[in-house]
């Protein structure tokens, strides 16, 4: 792509349902951006075991309650103009859609980001912001791959957010809204920290 075509393509302004539209027949996954359709990085094998061990540990901690566990592709609208795929989600009770594709939820409780080179600040920022903007989320988790680190937002109100911070191996992360523990062992399974060439 020439440069001038690369800067009209950067300079357009997408819809939400362009964006949609666009997204139900792309073979690769994009977040939405206030407008622009941002294309998302391929995640390395520790984010990927982080991710498995993670929703693995999630979906056995909540077998036989009303909970539902998505792992990687379920989109997830912040805002009208914002719409990402967390790492994982948890939603409790009845699940909401943004339409009858059932492929954009509405109301999730529990978010959970694995964080990379490529996306940390703006996951720890501006994408963090508007997931604390959501009513229905009650927790988030920000969780490292090169080091044993898991931030853990707890919403207290809805413009006050409580953070705990683990590290060590042998810690637990409650989830208190869905009633699951989330031992920082079982994130880590499989992950040496020295051999990790961050994506």
């Amino acid at each position: 792509m020439s440069r001038s075509n690369q800067a009209a393509t950067a300079e357009k302004i997408y819809t939400p349902e362009e964006y949609l539209a666009f997204e139900r027949e792309a073979e690769e996954k994009h977040e939405f951006v206030d407008g622009e359709i941002v294309a998302m990085a391929g995640a390395t094998r520790e984010h990927n075991l982080i991710g498995v061990n993670i929703s693995s540990e999630l979906r056995f901690g909540l077998k036989g309650s009303k909970c539902e566990v998505y792992a990687n592709d379920m989109r997830v609208r912040m805002r009208n103009r914002r719409y990402g795929y967390p790492d994982v989600v948890v939603v409790c009770g009845k699940p909401q859609f943004d339409d009858d594709e059932f492929d954009v939820l509405l109301n999730p409780t529990v978010v959970v980001e694995v964080l990379s080179k490529s996306t940390r600040f703006r996951d720890k920022t501006e994408k963090l912001i508007a997931y604390q903007k959501m009513e229905s989320l009650r927790e988030c988790l920000l969780v490292e791959q090169i080091e044993s680190r898991v931030e853990h937002y707890i919403k207290q109100t809805s413009k006050q957010w409580l953070l705990k911070i683990y590290e060590d191996l042998d810690e637990t992360v409650f989830l208190e809204s869905i009633n699951c523990h989330l031992p920082l062992a079982e994130i880590y399974a499989q992950i040496e920290f020295e051999n990790i060439t961050e994506e």
